[in-house]
């Protein structure tokens, strides 16, 4: 087909498909909020089965889309302001959510690069693994540091999320857990940004501090695997 060989048209035409089936998946999330349906799980089936149709491959898609990719940083960033919203909560109860987030952090850290070693996985992957519980921006940046596959990476980190964020919502539904703090903080842990969304979903306060602690967890990380990776070595 011509329009492949047009580097310009080949960007606007992966573009805008990622964009319309993202906002058709997310209308039907609407309509149906069930956790298969989430925009980051059910999006990529569809244009898989494009590519397919297509003959194209992943990084003609990739070269058509990288744009999109880069606006995940900003995108991060905007979290700040949900969390300003909420800065005297956070103000009060700090202490607390430094010490969850550096435990937590640890505990993922340790626990990926554990149980990759039981499973005799090789280096790369066992390197890519490590940074699957921070949001994809700073997962990305530890990645390019340590010597990971980022593509990897980004899919231990989707797959992390989407259990993070199923796993998470079924255990606080049967645990008498009521404080926002320890909801928001339980999901932006452990499921970064699809736990962040699932937490704007229960209430403001949940998503605010579950984006807080979303963004603490990624700097921790993106400060603790060297170090790791250098020690483990």
């Amino acid at each position: 087909m011509a329009l492949f060989h047009n580097a310009i048209a080949q960007a606007v035409f992966w573009s805008l498909l990622t964009i319309g089936f993202y906002l058709a998946v997310k209308r039907l999330y609407r309509l149906w909020p069930r956790l298969w349906l989430t925009p980051i799980a059910a999006a990529p089936a569809p244009l898989a089965i494009a590519m397919l149709s297509l003959h194209s491959s992943y990084h003609d898609y990739i070269r058509g889309t990288g744009w999109l990719v880069s606006l995940l940083g900003p995108a991060t960033v905007a979290f700040a302001a949900p969390i300003y919203r909420q800065r005297e909560l956070i103000r009060r109860r700090w202490p607390v959510l430094v010490a969850g987030v550096l435990a937590g952090s640890v505990t993922a850290l340790v626990t990926s690069w554990q149980l990759a070693s039981l499973l005799d996985l090789d280096a790369t992957t066992r390197l890519s693994l490590l940074p699957r519980s921070t949001s994809t921006p700073f997962a990305l940046a530890v990645a390019k540091d340590i010597g990971a596959l980022p593509d990897l990476t980004t899919v231990f980190v989707i797959v992390t999320g989407l259990s993070g964020a199923f796993i998470g919502e079924a255990i606080l539904s049967r645990l008498p857990i009521q404080s926002a703090l320890a909801r928001g903080s339980a999901l932006g842990m452990s499921a970064h940004g699809i736990g962040t969304a699932k937490a704007h979903e229960l209430g403001s306060e949940e998503g605010s501090i579950a984006g807080l602690v979303m963004v603490f967890a990624g700097v921790c990380n993106v400060i603790a695997a060297p170090t790791l990776v250098n020690f483990l070595r």
